[in-house]
């Protein structure tokens, strides 16, 4: 009869290998993505590019579920209160993470204790663009022109709580301007909004203004703290002239809070892998968008400081 000290270590010796089996062995089955934007938009090209090529390195399918609605909140509390499994995850933009609970939205999650921050993945950035009849040519002569005409400017942008909405609250909350936002329900409507003289300034993406072609705009500053290198000829907003603007906005892959740190790794080498492949970065690029991957504690990092960011430009009275 075998002694029972025996069957104990044996015991453990089997527990011990069945767990270790069970974390090499993620993923088993199929993975949901939740995109909180509609199909076809820059959140869910970029989701789509970079998870085919992640399904590549996990050999599971990685299925991207749209899931619309309240700025991508909707999606956002659908995955705070999934599984920890690591088989439901979040690609999120700036809003649902730091731009809601800066505008004081009521939100069914937290949105600092209720993720696992697994990777940014893109980074993009606007361009403040004139018609080329405006009568202001540099960034210093629309912020002289601005304060000339308080509340007369108008600029276009893709929404509320938008990129381009961000970008313009940030200049006003820099330069003390008193410039209008007009929301638009995206990014084309704005830019025709612009082009057709219904509004003055408008906040544009790289596509956008090559896609106008030469001549009938004029491109003034981009937010990024650096220079787009499809568009290096155009300043970034300190350099022309309003020292500590940087607004550049991001989309990441995140899992639920409690998600086990193995599985968190796992999928941070599936992304790193994902955003080095040179096809991936060019159908990226061909967006608008820059590969920026980063470990979970940076991205995390981010995150915070972005909420501690925008809160302060929302604080600053109007």
């Amino acid at each position: 009869m075998m002694q029972p000290l025996l069957i104990a270590v044996l015991g453990i010796l089997v527990g011990t290998s069945l767990s270790a089996v069970g974390a090499e062995v993620f993923p088993i089955r199929p993975i949901r993505l939740l995109v909180g934007f509609t199909p076809g938009g820059a959140a869910d090209v970029s989701a789509r590019v970079i998870t085919r090529k992640m399904s590549e390195s996990l050999g599971v399918n990685i299925v991207v579920e749209n899931r619309p609605g309240a700025g991508g909140n909707i999606a956002a509390e659908i995955v705070a209160t999934a599984n920890p499994n690591g088989y439901t995850l979040y690609w999120s933009s700036v809003g649902p993470l730091t731009v809601s609970p800066a505008l004081g939205i009521k939100l069914p999650y937290d949105p600092i204790a209720d993720f696992a921050p697994i990777s940014t993945g893109v980074q993009s950035c606007n361009v403040l663009s004139v018609l080329p009849k405006f009568p202001a040519n540099t960034l210093t002569e629309i912020i002289a022109l601005a304060k000339a005409k308080p509340g007369q400017l108008k600029y276009s942008t893709q929404g509320i709580a938008s990129t381009g909405h961000l970008s313009g609250e940030l200049l006003r909350s820099l330069t003390g301007i008193d410039i209008v936002q007009v929301p638009y329900k995206g990014g084309n409507e704005g830019l025709a909004a612009l082009m057709s003289g219904e509004v003055e300034l408008g906040f544009l993406s790289g596509p956008s203004i090559r896609a106008i072609g030469p001549g009938r705009i004029k491109t003034i500053a981009i937010t990024c703290a650096r220079r787009d290198t499809t568009m290096n000829e155009i300043p970034t907003f300190a350099e022309a002239g309003v020292p500590n603007f940087e607004a550049t906005f991001w989309y990441g892959l995140l899992a639920p809070a409690r998600t086990p740190a193995a599985i968190v790794t796992k999928l941070n080498q599936a992304m790193q892998t994902a955003l080095k492949d040179p096809v991936v970065v060019q159908q990226l690029e061909a967006q608008g968008q820059g590969p920026a991957p980063s470990s979970p504690e940076k991205f995390a990092q981010t995150i915070r400081d972005d909420l501690a960011k925008w809160k302060k430009v929302f604080a600053q009275p109007r």
